[in-house]
């Protein structure tokens, strides 16, 4: 059966009512996983406690930071320092100097671009080329294409189309999430998929952007944090029972 993963929501932890209502929501709806976006500075009791509710409504939490560094300088630091804090890094592209930074930098799960700016800030060939070669994907909120009417709306499908056509001819991985920041934007995971069909994504990619691609990313890092993992394919492997014979 397959799971689905909604891996940014983004109501303010100091709502903890609405916190719980959208985990509640998320698990109705038929999501396996939740990323919840946490301010840098977030403790671990203040994680845990959200991780507690995802676990009383049967759903597994995926901690994420997200980023938006206003030049290359600023965006290596906070990597430096929040890398393996968190399970998903998302950099929030404001600049073509920070967006093929982050592309590039392995240590980046996601690239999101803002929406007021379009498309003054979309994704183009050169960041993709860079993110194909890289770990990054392509992620598109779709609290944006509920909330937007009119123009606007028609403006923004545009510019998804094109960016979700370079992401597909260069291989880039793409992620849809919700970007919700309360229940009105949630919606099952077949509802995003058939909204994903409106900017070029037909079903099998749109499932697969629920999907296999962000659990892909919350198992790579999960690996990557554990006190095993030492470097890409190689594992520290503790036995009592080992010894050299000679």
């Amino acid at each position: 059966m397959r799971k689905f993963a909604d891996l940014h929501l983004k109501p303010s932890l100091e709502d903890f009512e609405r916190v719980k209502n959208m985990i509640n929501k998320s698990a109705e709806l038929g999501f396996q996983m939740v990323g919840f976006s946490f301010p840098s500075k977030t403790s671990v009791d203040e994680a845990n406690q959200v991780r507690k509710v995802c676990h009383d409504n049967g759903v597994e939490l995926a901690t994420r930071v997200d980023i938006a560094p206003r030049s290359r300088r600023e965006l290596l630091s906070s990597l430096r320092r929040l890398r393996r804090r968190f399970e998903i890094v998302n950099v929030f592209c404001t600049s073509k100097v920070v967006a093929r930074q982050a592309a590039k930098d392995r240590r980046v799960d996601l690239l999101s671009f803002p929406v007021a700016e379009y498309p003054k800030s979309f994704f183009d060939r050169a960041e993709a080329k860079l993110a194909s070669t890289a770990l990054a994907s392509l992620e598109i909120d779709m609290q944006p294409l509920i909330l937007l009417r009119g123009f606007a709306r028609i403006r923004l499908l545009s510019v998804l189309r094109r960016e979700v056509a370079i992401a597909k001819s260069l291989k880039v991985p793409i992620v849809l999430s919700s970007g919700a920041t309360d229940m009105r934007f949630l919606r099952k995971p077949q509802g995003f998929a058939s909204l994903g069909m409106l900017f070029g994504l037909d079903l099998p990619l749109a499932l697969e952007a629920l999907s296999e691609t962000p659990l892909g990313i919350v198992v790579r890092n999960r690996q990557k944090l554990s006190p095993a993992y030492v470097a890409s394919g190689v594992r520290v492997v503790r036995r009592r029972d080992c010894c050299l014979t000679g």
